[in-house]
């Protein structure tokens, strides 16, 4: 792994929550599924191990909705819908996340906030 995929992995962990609500105000969708939507955004895909109990944890907070549905050919799938709360959480997403990066931007734009020039050495070794 690259070091600037490893920054962009650290960074997608702390906002894997808001992208999975917000990959789901498209349509209901299972684990695999959700992961698949991250890949075709160019983000890394994330690990069941990660995932699952994402979604778990908002099933807890009432913000998604599980439900089972046979498989045509193949094993049933548990397919993840918003709930209302969920629908309201997603679409205030996109405007946090605007106002946090142009705050961020306008932090990482700054000149060198922390400028050293006006610290001198000190000339002698002797206390006082």
């Amino acid at each position: 792994m690259t070091e600037s995929a490893d920054i962009q992995n650290r960074w997608l962990r702390g906002l894997l929550e808001a992208c999975v609500l917000v990959v789901l105000q498209t349509s209901p969708a299972y684990g695999y599924e959700i992961a698949s939507r991250f890949e075709e955004a160019g983000l890394s895909r994330p690990k069941g191990g990660t995932l699952y109990p994402i979604l778990a944890r908002l099933e807890k907070d009432g913000l998604v909705e599980p439900q089972w549905v046979e498989g045509a050919s193949g094993p049933s799938r548990k397919y993840y819908s918003l709930t209302a709360a969920g629908t309201a959480t997603a679409q205030t997403i996109g405007p946090e996340w605007k106002l946090f990066v142009d705050r961020v931007s306008s932090l990482l734009n700054e000149p060198d906030p922390v400028s050293y020039t006006h610290l001198t050495q000190p000339t002698s070794t002797s206390r006082c």
